[in-house]
Formats: C-alpha cells, sequence, structure tokens
C-alpha cells in the first residue's frame, strides 16, 4: 500500500513536471492552477514556485497580474518567489510593483538575498527614481552584498543612468573592470549625460567590446549630429544588429541628411539585415521632411511585404503625417481608413493634413465625427479644424471651435491657436477685428502673428494697419527683407509711391537687401535651385516695389 502511493505521489509529480514544459500561455496556466487546488494549492512548495516562475516571468508580462492573484494566496512564499515576483514587476510595463513587493518583503520581515537588490535597482532605474535607487543602494551595503559581482554590476548600471555618476566611477574598480557589462553601462552613463568625450575615452579603454557598447557610441554621436564619427566606429562594428543601423539611419534623418538616410537603408537591406518599426519610423520621417512621396511610397510597400500590413498605429499614423506632407492627401485617407485601431494623433495628423490641403469640409466633418465617436481632441487637433475654418472662411464656425477648446475640453489656447485666429479674421477682411483680438491676447504675440497681419494688410489694401503691423515686426526683427517688401507693396497698391521710396530708404539704411527669387526643378532625382532674379537693387529701378 505504501509503495502504490509513492508510485502515485511520483506520478502526480512527474505529471505536474510534464505540464510545466507545456505551459505556454495563460489558459494553459490556469489549468495547471486548477489542477494544485485540486490537489491542495499551497501543499507543494517546488509547484508553487513552478506556478509563480511561469506566470511571472515565463510566459510573458500579460500574465503578471494573474501571477499577483496567484501570489496573494500563498500562505508563506519563500525567497525564491519574492524574487521572481519582485523580479517580474520590475521587467513589466509597471516596475513600481517590484518596489511595492519588497515594501510587503520588509513589513513581512523577510530577508533578502543577493538576487533581490539587482531587480529592484533594475526598477528603480527604469522609473528614474534616483532616490530611491540610493535608498536601495543604502539596504545592499547594510546586508553586506555589495561585493557581490551581480549587485555591483546592477549598482553601476543604476548610478550611471539616473544616480550619481561619480558613485558609478569608484564603484568601477579593478574587480568590475574585468567585466564587459559595468565598462559598457559607465560607457553609456557618460554618454546620456553629455559627457562624450570620457565615454568614449572609456570605450577605447575596454580590453573587450560588446555589441552594446558600440550601438550606445554610434548612437550618442548620431544624437549629437557627429555623423563622420558616428560613420567610422560603424564601420568599424564587428557584428553589427538592427539597432545599429537604426542608430545611424535615425542619425541622417535628424541631420537633414535624407539622402545619406535612404542609401543607409537599401546597404542594410543588401546585407540580409530586417528592418523593424522603428527603421521604418525614421525613414517615413525622412520621406515627410523632404518631400520625398516616391520614396515614401516604397517604404510602404515595404511595409507591406514585411507583413506590417496589418499597421501599428504609430506607423499609420507616420504613413498619414508623410502622405499629408508630400501632397497626396488622397493616400493620406485611404491610410486612415484602413486603419483598425486610430488615437488622438491619428484623427489629428489627418484632420490638419485635410485642412492644410484645402479641403476644409472634410476636415470640419472629420472633427465631427471624432466628436460623435466621443474620442477627445487635443490642441494639435483644434490647429487643423482652425486651419480648416480659416481657409474657408467660416469665421463664425472658427469663432465656436476656439471657445470649445477652451471651454468644453480646457485646452489653454497657444500661439498656433492664436494665429489660425488671426489668420481666419484677416483673410476675411475683419481687419480691425483682427487687430483687436491680438491686443487681447493672453500670450505675447510674435513675429509670426504680426507677419500675418502684415499680409492680411496688404491683399485688403489697408495702409495705417499695415503700418502699426510692421512697426511691431521691426522692433523683433529688422533683417527681414520679406516684411519691408510687404509694406511696400501695400503703399503701391494705393499709389503711395512716397511711402515705397521710404521703404526702399529704410532698407538701406538697415543693410535689408531682398532676397533673390528661385524656383526648384528636378533633374536626375535632385533638387536644383533655379534663380529668377538677382539679390542687387537696381539704382535706376522704375518707383514700384522694392
Amino acid at each position: 500500500m505504501i509503495g502504490k502511493k509513492a508510485t502515485d505521489r511520483s506520478s502526480k509529480l512527474h505529471q505536474r513536471s510534464s505540464l510545466w514544459r507545456n505551459c505556454t500561455n495563460l489558459r494553459t496556466l490556469k489549468q495547471i492552477h486548477a489542477f494544485m487546488i485540486i490537489n491542495g494549492f499551497n501543499s507543494n512548495p517546488s509547484a508553487l514556485r513552478e506556478l509563480i516562475y511561469a506566470s511571472a516571468i515565463a510566459i510573458s508580462w500579460s500574465s503578471l497580474d494573474y501571477a499577483h492573484q496567484l501570489f496573494a494566496q500563498i500562505t508563506e512564499p519563500d525567497l525564491f518567489m519574492w524574487n521572481t515576483m519582485i523580479r517580474g514587476s520590475a521587467q513589466s510595463p509597471n516596475p513600481l510593483m517590484a518596489v511595492s513587493l519588497y515594501k510587503q518583503m520588509e513589513r513581512r520581515f523577510v530577508r533578502p538575498d543577493n538576487y533581490t537588490f539587482p531587480f529592484l535597482l533594475k526598477a528603480c532605474t527604469r522609473l528614474s527614481w534616483a532616490n530611491m535607487g540610493c535608498v536601495i543602494h543604502g539596504k545592499v551595503v547594510k546586508f553586506g552584498f555589495e561585493s557581490n559581482t551581480f549587485t555591483r554590476n546592477t549598482l553601476i548600471y543604476f548610478h550611471a543612468n539616473c544616480g550619481d555618476i561619480k558613485v558609478a566611477s569608484e564603484l568601477f574598480d579593478v574587480l568590475a573592470k574585468r567585466d564587459v557589462v559595468p565598462w559598457s553601462a559607465l560607457t553609456a552613463g557618460y554618454a546620456r549625460r553629455g559627457e562624450l568625450s570620457v565615454a568614449r575615452q572609456l570605450f577605447d579603454e575596454m580590453p573587450v567590446k560588446d555589441l552594446i557598447a558600440w550601438n550606445v557610441m554610434i548612437t550618442c554621436y548620431a544624437k549629437r549630429g557627429e555623423m563622420q564619427s558616428a560613420r567610422e566606429l560603424f564601420d568599424e562594428v564587428p557584428k553589427r544588429d538592427v539597432v545599429t543601423w537604426n542608430a545611424m539611419i535615425a542619425g541622417y534623418v535628424l541631420c537633414g541628411l535624407h539622402e545619406q538616410a535612404l542609401e543607409m537603408f537599401e546597404e542594410m537591406r543588401s546585407v540580409g539585415e530586417q528592418p523593424d518599426e522603428v527603421t521604418m519610423l525614421s525613414l517615413l520621417s525622412a520621406c515627410a521632411d523632404s518631400g520625398g512621396l516616391d520614396v515614401g511610397e516604397k517604404i510602404h510597400c515595404s511595409l507591406l511585404e514585411m507583413r506590417l500590413g496589418d499597421l501599428s498605429i504609430i506607423l499609420g499614423n507616420a504613413l498619414i503625417d508623410m502622405y499629408a506632407k508630400c501632397g497626396s492627401i488622397e493616400k493620406a485617407l485611404e491610410v486612415f481608413w484602413g486603419m483598425r485601431e486610430k488615437d488622438v494623433a491619428t484623427w489629428s495628423s489627418i484632420i490638419g493634413g485635410l485642412a492644410f490641403h484645402g479641403h476644409s469640409e472634410e476636415s470640419i466633418c472629420l472633427f465631427k465625427e471624432m466628436q460623435r465617436m466621443k474620442i477627445r481632441p487635443n490642441e494639435i487637433t483644434f490647429v487643423g479644424v482652425l486651419i480648416a475654418c480659416s481657409h474657408a472662411g467660416k469665421v463664425k464656425q472658427g469663432r465656436q471651435y476656439f471657445k470649445l477648446m477652451k471651454d468644453e475640453y480646457n485646452i489653454e489656447p497657444n500661439i498656433k491657436h492664436y494665429g489660425c485666429m488671426v489668420d481666419m479674421l484677416g483673410r476675411t477682411g475683419l481687419l480691425n477685428e483682427a487687430f483687436e483680438f491680438v491686443d487681447s491676447m493672453e500670450i505675447e504675440p510674435n513675429a509670426i502673428i504680426w507677419r500675418t497681419l502684415l499680409g492680411a494688410c496688404k491683399i485688403h489694401g489697408n495702409v495705417e494697419l499695415g503700418r502699426r503691423a510692421n512697426e511691431q515686426l521691426l522692433k523683433m526683427r529688422r533683417n527681414q527683407s520679406g516684411d519691408y517688401v510687404l509694406l511696400s507693396n501695400i503703399y503701391a497698391s494705393r499709389g503711395e509711391w512716397d511711402g515705397v521710396e521710404k521703404v526702399r530708404q529704410l532698407m538701406d539704411d538697415s543693410g535689408v537687401r531682398k532676397e533673390p527669387g528661385f524656383s526648384l526643378i528636378e533633374a536626375d532625382d535632385k533638387a536644383l535651385v533655379h534663380f529668377l532674379f538677382d539679390a542687387k537693387p537696381k539704382s535706376n529701378s522704375r518707383k514700384g516695389t522694392p
């Protein structure tokens, strides 16, 4: 009988072991949980450890909430279970739970070990909790774990990222220098703090460089716009990954070197490196900034080939922005309607895109649909709506939306919202109201506001108000030839040639020269500038605009 019971117990343990190997999702985990309840949930510590490990770490962070529910049911969790829960929480989207769990440990007088603190320090690093991290450092010293290699490396990583870089340097002793992990952590810490020369010195002294160290240095040079230094390191990397390529592409985009960014992408594909979402976002940004619609369409096709056709929200938004900025609002709408999920940025992008391209009615209709679907607009949304009202001459509606933004959504107008309102009033000839609106603004009007008013005065031939707008502009800037030209044209349109001459004299006295006109043409896929007239004013010019 005893032999039979032992055999049954052995059989059950073997069955559990088989079950754990097949536990790859939350549904299976729940089935195992049910099996354990039938056989006494708290009766087998080994099985409880496996259950907590599977739910907190092995499956995915999406099962962590379930892990917390399970953990709360365990009568006396051991240190392995506490550490597992802290580790899973530290790696999750909510690392704050790791610190909360440690506080529970302390209240229940559970003594931590050398595995507890590295997970806590990683949570503090992700949260950028410098003060809490320093408290944890104190606990490390108290319990005598500062000499532990794993703990010391994590302390260096914490202090290098968000703590005290001097402390990180002090911890980087002879023993730490034998390990590539603290070398990379300290190098990254100095680089992120802008001390690139110290970071480079550490990098050069590293006995063995891991890929993280290479990527950190390349990324830092790229963010600083030092693309030649970044490229030199890139060419030296023994083995690159997608992060290495992304750092270079993003760096070129940041510097406005869009052609080089696209060449880097082609090189990336040619060596068989698979681009990811970050790669494509950088490239779409390059196309949007440069107006490269053809290239943008190819990238869109590449997304479909990469089976990213079911676009994430962030990629969909980038495509809408790219197509709108490149002038293809129809393609932008195709992407918008094809997205299964949309956020406020999606709606704002398409509303603004339609408004900029003169599709005011469609823009306003989409805003109304957004309201109907109870999607809360933001300040960017209202910029698009106000532009639509301005371009369509819908003054009454524009006033209503401006009031709605403040009263219903509690969004304080910024300079862009005020600028849209001034443009709307100026376009429709309500110049006095436009100037009164500027006088009543709660923030200081900038040069763009006064330039908008000056342009409206030119359109409607109002010399007096135009002179006032120009005076305000000259207080802010005196070197913009276009400001003088607009005022001169107002005088010329009214036949006031003395005024034209005064403006020209003022330009000469201020040393301002009229900028040459030019056009852009494409040849061999490159934009070429063609100048239309010379910048130098001619002494024998006829009376008229300068």
